[in-house]
């Protein structure tokens, strides 16, 4: 091969590697102009949360109930109306010692709770029984193995 083909030889390979890169470039830049040709998307921040406003408005109501069971000895009711601005109630309760417990209450935003509490019947207390001490404590005996016959 003489100079004059190694140099155009040398050549169209520098040419076909520009023409490579121009190809490249034109792709890029049609790439760019297409997606820059969109802006990005936009996101409307997430809506502000807002507390939920109950009304608090007073609401009367009343109840009672009673319990009273022969086999267990339990022995209580209670009673309640509230008409908005005050409750007003009471219950009573059997006590062990054989007293009935009564209390009264009212309650407003006032005076807060106010409560009578009222006690009928003499209390009974079960007779003591003298003190004993208990018995004492014997260890369980000693564990000793049965002994080992070797044949």
């Amino acid at each position: 091969m003489n100079r004059h083909q190694f140099l155009l030889s040398s050549d169209s390979i520098h040419i076909q590697k520009q023409s490579k890169m121009f190809r490249f470039l034109v792709v890029l830049a049609f790439a760019a102009v297409t997606l820059g040709d969109h802006p990005a998307p936009h996101y409307a921040p997430a809506p502000k949360y807002h507390e939920p406003v109950y009304k608090e408005e007073p609401k009367p109501y009343a109840y009672q109930y009673a319990v009273k069971d022969d086999y267990s000895g339990a022995n209580f009711n209670a009673q309640e109306t509230a008409d908005g601005k005050a409750v007003v109630g009471s219950y009573q309760v059997a006590l062990p010692d054989g007293r009935l417990q009564t209390v009264s209450y009212t309650a407003d935003h006032y005076n807060g709770y106010v409560a009578d509490v009222k006690y009928e019947g003499t209390p009974v207390y079960p007779e003591a029984k003298p003190y004993a001490p208990a018995p004492a404590y014997k260890a369980a005996p000693a564990y000793k193995p049965a002994p080992a016959y070797h044949a």
